[in-house]
């Protein structure tokens, strides 16, 4: 899977460990690597509130991606 440059291992585990310690759930566009709110831990492929791609991921779902 190919992200955004923007999309760093630490900012998505960032955006895990908030997730664990607050109400936030965060997922990012892999395409134009804008965070995206209210998104399940493992969501694949929800449209883009900014570029308007299916291209948004739940963070846990990048954060596997990755490892």
């Amino acid at each position: 899977m190919q992200m955004h440059k923007s999309l760093t291992e630490a900012r998505i585990v960032n955006a895990v460990e908030r997730r664990l310690r607050s109400l936030d759930n965060p997922g990012f566009c892999i395409a134009c690597g804008e965070e995206d709110f209210g998104c399940e831990p493992d969501a694949r492929q929800y449209t883009c509130d900014h570029c308007g791609k299916d291209t948004v991921y739940g963070a846990e779902e990048l954060l596997m991606e990755c490892l």
